[in-house]
């Protein structure tokens, strides 16, 4: 009598099986890997835009009586700045403006943008001393 023998190899609906699996859990890996340096490219534009944004409203301690429009470019980066005259309560020694700095740039086909709003008091035009 002759026993049955049987291959030691994987059938072909194993292999498809096999394949289709690893197929789906690579997808998974390449989203998730793609996601996170997705993302890592947005923070870095981000904290670009932010750091833009503060130097550019450090550029003046203080703003004029006119207030403070300008707008440049910087490396792909646009910003402008604005200013407007602020009414705080009464009692305000010095008189303040409403500074807003917007920072806009393009990240592939999606445009972005940043705003930074801060008060700066006004520019005081002081007497100078010995009477002249």
């Amino acid at each position: 009598m002759r026993a049955a023998h049987r291959s030691a190899g994987f059938t072909l609906l194993e292999v498809v099986v096999a394949l289709a699996i690893m197929a789906i859990a690579l997808g998974v890996l390449y989203r998730a890997v793609g996601g996170g340096v997705r993302t890592v490219g947005d923070l870095s534009s981000y904290s670009r835009a932010v750091a833009i944004g503060e130097s550019v409203l450090q550029m003046r301690e203080a703003v004029p009586a006119e207030g403070w429009n300008d707008a440049g470019e910087w490396q792909g980066f646009r910003w402008s700045v604005a200013s407007a005259p602020y009414q705080a309560g009464s009692g305000a020694g010095v008189p303040l403006h409403r500074v807003q700095v917007d920072v806009g740039w393009s990240d592939g086909l999606r445009e972005r943008s940043f705003s930074l709003v801060s008060l700066r008091p006004e520019r005081v035009v002081r007497p100078r001393a010995g009477g002249r």
